[in-house]
Parts: C-alpha cells; structure tokens; sequence
C-alpha cells in the first residue's frame, strides 16, 4: 500500500513538472516572438531612449518619474516624435507635434482610448461618457449637451458662490479671536465644496458635505481616498490585464472602489427615482397631451437626462437606458468635483509661491463691489482670467490620455524628424495597434511653444502668448487641459466659472502661505495630479495652508 502511494505521488509530481515545463516553455516561446516582433518593427526606426528592462521597457522609469518631468528630458532628446517601449518592448508613441495630435484628436473614431483604460474608468465611472466610444458615445453626448450651455452655466454661477462663501466662512471660523493665523487642509476643504457643488448644480441635490452640522459625508470620504491612491506599478498593471480574477489578488484597492461605486450608484438611484417621480407628477397634471421637453423647468444634469428619456418628443434613437442615465451619475460626481478641487488646489499653492501675483490678483478682486458677482461679472475680470490659465497650463489636473490605432494611417507633421536610419520622414506610417502617449504636462512645459521660462508660474504670459500656441488643438484657451476634437470635455466650461468663483471668494477674504517647506510638496502619478506630502505619502493628499484675514478697509 504504502509503495503504491509512493508510485501515485511519483507519477502525480513528474505529471505536474512536465505540465509546469511546457507552460513555462510555451510563455517563454511566446514572450520571445512578441520581443523580437516588436523589435524588427518599423517603428524601431523612430529615435527614442533605451529600455530599462525588456518585460515592462520604459514603464518604470514613467511611473518613478515625479511630475512627469522624464518626458520633458526625453522630448528635449529626442525631438517632437519619440518612440518609448511599453510591455515587452511594444512600441509606446510620446508626439508632442502639434499636427500630429491634432489629427488624432480630431479622429476620435480611429484613434479611441485603448480597452484597458476603459475598463479601468468604467471601474469607478460605470459606463458613463468618459467610458464609452462610438455611437453609444455620440448618443449619452448629444443628450447631455443642453447641461452645459451658456444659460445653464450662468444658473450654476450662483450655486459656486453659494459653496464658495460657504467655505470661506468655514475657514474664517478657524481664526480665533485675537489671533490672525490658522492651518487649513485646503483640498479636503475644496473637495466638500466642490461635492457640494455639484450635486445642486448636475442633481439639484444637496449632498450637505460642508455643513458642520451633518456627520462626515461617506461619499465624500471614500471618493477621496479612490484619488488618492497613486497609480499601481506597471508589473501589476500587467497581470491585472492578464485576467479579471488578477484584480483583487494585484490590487488591495478593489474592495475600497467597489465601496465607492455602491455609494455613488445607491445615491444616483434615489436621485433618479425622486426626479423621475416630480417629472411625471409635473407631466400628468397638465390638461394638454403632455409637455414637451423644453416646457419642463428643470435644467439640472439629470432633470435632461430623465425628460429626455420620458418626455413624449423624445426620438427613438434618442432615449438613454435608465442604466445608461444612473452610468452618468458616478461620471459626474468625479468629472465635476475632483478635478476641479484638485486644480483649485493647486492654483492656492501656485499663488503661495508668486505672492506678487497673489497681492495683484486680490487688488483686482478686491475692487468688485459684491461677494457673489453674475457669470459676466466673473469672467470680465483680466487677471483672474490669467492665473486660472496659467494654474491650468502648469497643473492641469489629468496629466496625460493615452489613445490607439485601430486602423494604419499616415499622421501628419508640422515638421519632419530624423529616424535611426539616417532619413527624414515627413509623415508617421502608423500600423493598427499603435499606442499613442499624448502628455499634456509636457506639451504645457515645451519651451519650443511657450519660451525658456515655460516652467514658470507666470500669469502676464497670457497677455501676448506666443504664437506657437494657436496650434495647441485644445477646446480652451490654447490649451490641452480639458482635451481637444469632439471627445473635449463636456463640461469644461462649467468647470473654469466654478473654479474661477471658488479662488474669487477666497482670495478676496484670505491671504495664503504654505504651511510646509515647499520641497515637502510632491505629487504621485494617479487618476489626477494631487499633492502629497514627502515626508508623509501614507497620510494620503493634502495641501496644508496658513491662512489670515485680509484687511479690506
């Protein structure tokens, strides 16, 4: 008995290596063929820097790179088309030809997010508009476009100052009589009343997440902690993509944003329910066939979302499913709250740095004779104008996108480049399966478009901008902050008012310092661009200030 068992384990243990050989044997194999595929590539011509490694390229140098700041080396290197290896020496296309991205900004079709990053968002987002391509793409836009018109965005200015004073107070609270300074955790400040915002601005809900009153917003508290984690090492980006089951056992953070995605889906339930509920209680009490669309009063985010799926107009290649219009609400907390606290965060810490531009920046605000000016008001004024562009050239809060090839093409270029082999091209011969690395730090950071002092925080530059940057192809302000072609952010001018209101309100009442050596002051590659401190990158983001009461007599 006791020698057949041996005979069953040695067979079993021989069976198990040879099967573990021919694994290991057909990976290898396999590895091998896409190494040497990708380095006889056509693209091996294209000048660029060395891999780190042949598994993950230069992967690990990105990722290790603080502020992104090896792109500006490899483009000041390399030239304006640089060729950067990925997984197993694929080829990786960092462009910062303005031609270049143009063309494949404006061809969003041919040129779409790759299907990891998608499933990536759609993680946090649902399938929501920041996740979805094609037609269903067109469709969610075309529905949402009526949120972000002029009249809309004018309605939302009063809901900005409303939070903005809101804080403002708050803060003001903190300086206790007969003191003049107090320590304010900015961006958890600014992320409660940009949470707020948005919800009475998309939801005309009240999340009521600055209010001392109410016990810590849940939501608020989770989405924070979803953004501050960094970015995973590309080893562990790999096997996650390897297998779906892989991303529970590479990333300890599963748990942390399926937490988040219940909350914001729970609370997008209610939302739609309760309006659906006012929406056809407003519809059946009407002695005429119904009302339109455009007679309904509501002009909120999801008010249009819910009329346009019920309003009896409605064509039928229109509607959202109600799947498709809860998708939008978890894209709209995050698009319409994080990004804009975050920048708002940024451009205070800007100013703590220049306070020059800080003292001129509070004597033009100083001199409006209200606390809550309307839209035109807001945007009339020159140099507030130019500090939010300029934070939103050197911060912008989404660093970079990457996009994809799904089909050959012939890019153009503003200027031809030399490869490897001695020649000048003049256009990229792309295959499908090009991956594309479109940096919009370093675009901001080119010294061949904004001068030798790009990297300065330098608000009069926008004054007279160089003329270079007119081939930025940007939605805004000759910029790439809010992206470019048809797939530019929807809401970016929403964003800009409130975040104009927000360094309004606070500036005119406040004057800022950091409360931390600025060397303290880092950021880590994550789904935006936030500060951490060096000493303390567990503590999660944060931006400590000082803050005192300005003298407006």
């Amino acid at each position: 008995m006791a020698s057949y068992s041996y005979v069953s384990f040695d067979f079993a243990w021989k069976a198990l290596t040879g099967i573990s050989f021919v694994l290991v044997a057909g990976l290898v194999c396999g590895f091998t063929a896409v190494l040497v595929r990708n380095r006889n590539s056509r693209l091996w011509t294209i000048p660029g820097p060395s891999s780190a490694n042949w598994l993950l390229g230069n992967l690990i140098q990105l990722n290790d790179s603080q502020d992104d700041v090896i792109l500006d080396e490899w483009a000041a290197a390399y030239g304006k088309v640089v060729r950067l290896n990925a997984f197993l020496e694929s080829p990786l296309m960092f462009i910062t030809d303005t031609k270049a991205l143009n063309h494949i900004l404006s061809h969003p079709s041919e040129y779409p997010r790759p299907e990891y990053i998608r499933r990536d968002l759609s993680k946090i987002l649902c399938e929501g508009l920041l996740c979805t391509e094609g037609e269903k793409y067109k469709q969610q836009r075309r529905v949402l476009n009526p949120a972000f018109g002029p009249a809309q965005i004018r309605e939302a200015t009063n809901i900005f100052f409303e939070k903005a004073l809101e804080l403002r107070n708050q803060w003001a609270a903190l300086i206790e009589n007969g003191q003049q300074l107090a320590r304010v955790e900015a961006l958890h400040g600014l992320n409660l009343a940009t949470l707020d915002a948005i919800g009475l601005a998309a939801f005309d809900h009240d999340f009521e997440a600055l209010n001392p009153e109410k016990k810590p917003n849940e939501l608020a508290e989770v989405m924070e902690q979803v953004f501050s984690m960094p970015n995973q090492k590309p080893i562990l980006v790999l096997l996650k993509n390897l297998s779906p089951l892989l991303n529970y056992l590479t990333d300890p953070n599963m748990p942390l944003v399926d937490r988040a995605v219940r909350l914001m889906r729970h609370a997008g339930s209610q939302l739609i329910a309760e309006r659906k509920a006012d929406i056809l209680r407003e519809m059946s009490g009407e002695k005429t066939h119904g009302l339109r669309r455009n007679a309904l009063q509501g002009r909120d985010v999801l008010s249009l979302l819910v009329k346009a799926n019920i309003a009896p107009d409605v064509p039928e290649s229109q509607p959202l499913s109600d799947e498709d219009v809860l998708a939008q609400v978890p894209t709209f907390m995050v698009a319409g709250h994080e990004t804009t606290s975050d920048a708002t965060a940024w451009c205070l810490y800007a100013l703590t740095q220049a306070p020059s531009v800080q003292k001129k920046l509070r004597d033009e605000l100083s001199k409006v004779q209200t606390d809550s000016p309307s839209m035109d008001e807001l945007m009339a004024l020159p140099y507030l104008d130019m500090v939010i562009r300029e934070t939103l050239r050197l911060h912008a809060p989404v660093t970079s996108t990457v996009r994809v090839a799904n089909q050959h093409d012939r890019i153009p270029l503003n200027e031809p480049f030399t490869g490897r082999d001695g020649l000048q091209h003049h256009f990229l011969e792309m295959p499908k399966g090009t991956m594309f690395l479109i940096s919009i730090l370093a675009l901001h950071r080119s010294k061949d478009i904004w001068g030798d002092d790009a990297l300065l925080f330098r608000p009069e530059r926008w004054e007279n901008v160089p003329e270079a940057t007119s081939d930025i192809p940007g939605v805004w302000g000759h910029l790439l902050t809010f992206g470019g072609g048809p797939r530019a952010c929807i809401g970016y001018r929403f964003a800009v008012v409130e975040m104009k209101a927000l360094i309004f309100t606070l500036v005119r009442a406040f004057e800022f310092e950091l409360a931390v050596d600025p060397a303290e002051i880092r950021t880590m590659p994550g789904i935006v661009l936030r500060p951490y401190l060096r000493r303390a990158p567990e503590a999660g983001s944060q931006m400590p200030l000082v803050i005192q009461r300005c003298d407006r007599s």
